[in-house]
Order: C-alpha cells, then sequence, then structure tokens
C-alpha cells in the first residue's frame, strides 16, 4: 500500500501498520465531512485506534443526533469519491500557530503551544481541509473504501473533568468492505452479548443513578460470583497460599509512603477521620505489605504467599463508566508473594501457571505482554533493571513467547500482562504479574537471612481474573450468558406441567436444593412450553426437570437440556449425582 509520510514523498508502508493508516486517514475524511456540515465545529483529538478511529469534537451548543452521525458518514462518501489528493507540509511553531488561529482551531493551538519552540509541526491536507499531523496517510481519499460511523459518546479535552466536555463521534474501518461487513456481524453478536443487557435480563446485577459506577450484585448474581470465588480459594489454597483481609480506609500517611499518594492520588478517594487525611483504598498492596511487616520473618518461611479478595475504589470520569468493565467499586484478586532473590524465577513461573489453568478452565487462549518502566515512576535504574530482568528470564525459561510494552509498567516495578481472547475474538487485559523492588524498601520489610543478616525481601504483585466484577463481565458475553453449570446461577429449574404435578415437583426442587445444587421451582400457572422457553432462552438454565403426570406415576424426572434441546428421562438421585459431579469438575 503506498501512504504519503509528513516529509511529502510517497512509499510503501508495511502490512502490519495498514489498518492503522487507513483509520487515520478516516479520521481526517471524518474530520472534513462533519466540518462541511457543522462549521462552527472546532477539533482536538483525532487518532486511529486498535479498534477504529475517532475525533474529539466541539460543536458549539449543537447536540447531534443519529441522523446527523448518519449524514456525516454519506458526506465522508461524497468526499472518498472526490478523489482528493492528500498533501503534506511543515512549517515553524508559530506559522503553525498562526495557521490554526486564522482556522479558528483553539484546541490545536494550545496543542502546538505546548510543544517545544523550535518544533516542527507537520500537516495534512485534502481539498479545503487542513489537519496536524504526524502522517502517514493514504494519498487519495479514493483509497478509503470501507468505513462506517458507529456511535458518539462525552470527552473532556485532554482527559480532565475541569476542562469542557467534548463531543466524542467514534467510527470504524477496513481495507475492504468484506472486512467491515465481517467486523459488523461481530458487533451485532457483540450487542446481543452485552452484558448490561444480559445482566439486566437474567437479574445479575443493576446500576443505578444512586451509586454510578458502583454495581449492585443481586442474589443470581451473587450466586456466580460465590462460585467464581470458591474456585478462586480452591486453587490457591491447593498452591499454599494463605489469606488475609486488610481494611478499606487507611490513612494518607501509608499512601505517603507506597507512593500512591504522589503517583496515583488523583485516582483515590479520601476522607477525614479526626482530623486527620485518610484514603479508601484503590489497591491491596500496603495493606498486604503491612501484613508482612506485622511479624519478624525468617529465609525459611519465604516464599510467602499472602492472597486477599479486597474491594478497591477507585476514581473514574463518569463518562468513562461502562457496566462491569469500567467501575469505580471491584474486588480485586490480589496475591503478594514476598521472596528472596534466589526465589523469583520459579514463583513467575509458579504464577504463570496459575494464571494459565484459570483462562484454560474458561476457554480462553491469551498472549503476554511484558510492560517497561514508565516516566512516572520511583526506584533506581539498578532495581529496575534488575525487576525487568528478572521476569524477561522467567518467561524466556518457560519458553512463552511475549510483546515489549515500552513504558508502560507499573510505577513501582515492571509487569507481565495478560491479553485473553474471548469467543469473539476480542481481547481483554486482566490478569498480570508485577515485580516490585520498591514498595519492600519503602517499608523498610526484611527477613533473616541464614547467616542471621537482615535482608530486604523481593514483592510480586499478581491477580489471576483482575477485577471480578469485569471478567464477569467478560464471562457473560464470552458465554453469552450460557454459563457452564458450575457457574449457572441456576443450575436446575424445576418446571411443573400443571397444578396436579405441583406436589411431586415440589419434593423434586426440596430433594435438588437440599443436595447443595442452585434450583428453582416456577410455580406459575403458564403453559409448559412458556416456562420452558423462558428458562432455556431467557435465565439459560443448564437443566430444566419437566414434570408432568407420566413423571409422578414412575417417579422420575424429565431432563432437558440447554444447550442441546434434548430431554431424557431419568431417576431422581442419577440426576442429582450427575450435577453434583458436574459442578464438582467445574464443566
Amino acid at each position: 500500500m503506498k501512504v504519503i509520510y509528513n516529509d511529502g514523498h510517497v512509499g510503501e508502508i508495511e502490512k502490519d501498520q495498514e489498518l492503522h493508516v487507513i483509520r487515520h486517514t478516516a479520521a481526517h475524511v471524518m474530520a472534513q465531512a462533519i466540518k462541511r456540515l457543522h462549521p462552527q465545529a472546532k477539533f482536538a483529538y483525532g487518532p486511529a485506534t486498535e479498534r477504529g478511529f475517532y475525533y474529539d469534537v466541539d460543536l458549539g451548543e449543537e447536540k447531534l443526533t443519529d441522523e446527523d452521525l448518519q449524514a456525516i458518514e454519506a458526506e465522508m462518501k461524497k468526499i472518498c469519491k472526490e478523489n482528493l489528493p492528500l498533501k503534506a507540509y511543515a512549517l515553524p511553531r508559530d506559522e503553525a500557530i498562526a495557521l490554526m488561529q486564522s482556522r479558528g482551531e483553539e484546541y490545536k493551538v494550545e496543542h502546538i503551544g505546548e510543544l517545544p519552540e523550535d518544533a516542527t509541526i507537520t500537516f495534512y491536507q485534502q481539498g479545503e481541509y487542513i489537519d496536524m499531523c504526524v502522517g502517514p496517510h493514504l494519498t487519495y481519499t479514493k483509497t478509503l473504501k470501507a468505513f462506517k460511523i458507529t456511535q458518539q459518546s462525552g470527552a473532556y479535552w485532554k482527559n480532565d473533568k475541569n476542562n469542557k466536555m467534548l463531543t466524542r463521534i467514534n467510527g470504524i474501518a477496513f481495507r475492504t468492505q468484506a472486512e467491515l461487513d465481517e467486523h459488523l456481524k461481530l458487533m451485532e453478536e457483540a450487542e446481543k452479548r452485552d452484558h448490561r443487557r444480559l445482566g439486566k435480563e437474567m437479574q445479575l446485577f443493576m446500576l443505578c443513578d444512586e451509586g454510578p459506577g458502583f454495581p449492585f450484585f443481586l442474589p443470581k448474581g451473587m450466586a456466580l460470583k460465590n462460585a467464581l470465588i470458591d474456585y478462586w480459594r480452591e486453587i490457591h489454597t491447593r498452591d499454599g497460599y494463605v489469606e488475609v483481609s486488610t481494611p478499606l480506609i487507611m490513612n494518607r500517611h501509608l499512601w505517603e509512603t507506597s507512593g500512591h499518594w504522589d503517583h496515583y492520588k488523583d485516582n483515590m478517594y479520601s476522607t477525614q477521620i479526626d482530623g486527620e487525611d485518610y484514603c479508601i483504598k484503590p489497591m491491596n498492596c500496603p495493606g498486604g505489605v503491612m501484613v508482612y511487616r506485622s511479624q519478624p520473618h525468617s529465609y525459611r518461611e519465604l516464599p510467602l504467599r499472602v492472597g486477599e479478595l479486597g474491594i478497591v475504589h477507585r476514581h473514574e470520569l463518569r463518562g468513562a463508566l461502562h457496566g462491569l468493565f469500567r467501575v469505580r467499586c471491584f474486588t480485586q484478586d490480589d496475591a503478594h508473594i514476598f521472596m528472596r532473590p534466589d526465589q523469583i524465577a520459579d514463583e513467575i513461573k509458579g504464577v504463570v501457571h496459575l494464571i494459565n489453568e484459570v483462562y484454560t478452565k474458561f476457554g480462553f487462549d491469551y498472549f503476554m505482554e511484558l510492560s517497561t518502566r514508565p516516566e512516572d515512576s520511583m526506584g533506581s535504574d539498578e532495581d529496575w533493571e534488575a525487576a525487568t530482568n528478572g521476569l524477561k528470564d522467567a518467561l524466556e525459561s518457560l519458553g512463552l513467547d511475549y510483546i515489549i510494552n515500552e513504558g508502560d509498567g507499573a510505577f513501582y516495578g515492571p509487569k507481565i500482562d495478560f491479553h485473553l481472547r474471548d469467543s469473539l475474538g476480542r481481547t481483554w487485559q486482566c490478569g498480570t504479574i508485577q515485580l516490585d523492588f520498591q514498595m519492600p524498601l519503602n517499608f523498610q520489610l526484611e527477613y533473616t537471612a541464614e547467616d542471621g543478616s537482615k535482608q530486604r525481601p523481593i514483592m510480586i504483585h499478581r491477580v489471576c481474573f483482575g477485577s471480578i466484577e469485569r471478567f464477569i463481565g467478560i464471562l457473560t458475553e464470552h458465554y453469552a450468558g450460557k454459563f457452564p453449570v458450575w457457574l449457572a446461577p441456576t443450575q436446575v429449574k424445576v418446571l411443573p406441567v400443571s397444578e396436579k404435578s405441583m406436589e411431586y415437583s415440589k419434593k423434586v426442587y426440596d430433594a435438588v436444593r437440599l443436595s447443595g445444587i442452585r434450583t428453582e421451582l416456577d410455580e406459575r400457572n403458564e403453559k409448559i412450553g412458556y416456562k420452558i422457553r423462558e428458562a432455556q432462552q431467557v435465565e439459560r438454565v443448564p437443566y430444566m426437570l419437566v414434570i408432568g403426570a407420566k413423571e409422578v406415576e414412575a417417579g422420575t424426572v424429565t431432563v432437558r437440556n440447554r444447550d442441546t434441546g434434548e430431554s431424557t428421562t431419568m431417576g431422581l438421585e442419577e440426576f442429582i449425582a450427575k450435577v453434583r459431579q458436574e459442578t464438582k469438575d467445574r464443566v
């Protein structure tokens, strides 16, 4: 694919960069279309993204409708048919500011003003539209062939809630119409699986204006959540973890010592108690450190693996909240491992194996990223190098492939991030392993070495699920609400055909429920076909027990399978044993 670079020359681009160029060009074409239809528009940022492109636009008092979005897309297609050439040129900083001022682009002026005085600013132009950009771009608008405007939302300028709220217009673009059509089919399926819709439909959780970003888990959602937690506890107990619980609120001094106050305070909720500043914890790690520090430790005790299902709170902008995916309160399945330097490799390997086991259980495949030191970090170069090499060595000794993600580590150490793929091919960052030399130093943690000297332990921060709430959202969409038997909020639903079979149905219900299986009895005076459809298609219950006169007489149950729609008659004890075994085996 031929592209035009910001120095004006035209050349070929690597295959893996083509989509980025297409989407970046689509953002410029969209901006041109917006400007034609809404001359008052002023433009902020308009990048290509992993999934498409967007532009943040100041439209004054105007609010866009769905019809407006359709009109923008139609105008984009018109611009493409005009086959406008894209031209690139550069201006000194002062001239660039003057150009953007003359065009009324105050956000561009502000952005340029933040660049160094000796900076050279590059621009791209197609037709009457000019945009500052580093490129590259397609050479002609006609080569942009497959795109669609998808939605609009709100976004603060520079992602700062103190700034003006802008309109973010999102779109997608692909090389061909066939690729776009395939993606649209995927989006349609994703909409059907939307965990917010399914969560309401299946009565798992609720979100309300009284607590934006603070989800309410309903009884069925709690059953699902507790099944996940039971699984978490089982595998962690097996692997030698102990469990603790640390306070929700701790004083400011603790967060200053940990480094969170300097590096994370904008995302923390704080309050005053007895005239002293306190913070609601955004992370569990300082509490875990305090547990370790509460008593002396010997080298013989290490590694010490300490798990915590801790509730944390983080301030997220209201416009960024999204179901269970982006919330302000969630349960983090943390663990902190305190170890000697010679144990680093083995402990990282152990965590990798554990996370792999978890993701395999749910049918996810995944890839890994190694994130290195960010600009806003703490600690010495030597410690960062040692920590980064420790993670690299562990991954390489396991023969695992990974991607380097420069500058995206935690402020206290590098990390391995696990990105899982769901049944629709979407990726989610969930598990993480973070190697930390800094927090043990800040809190002066020690252990007594074999020679009697005092040494400082090294710390691993890690999660498997990440946020349990977010993981439930992912699972809901991954399974389309059809959870496996062991996870299903309601595993069995007893469906009497008529009032005549109600007494026996109640006995069946009691027997199944008392065996430890999550069971419901549908006592409504509805036709059996309606009951079956609702249990199978809305509530998505794995097994339905249809009880009619035949079952009453024989003392059996007719089992309808959610996934196959097939029905089988069997004895009640046989059925109970079957479900209990499937729950035990977590299938």
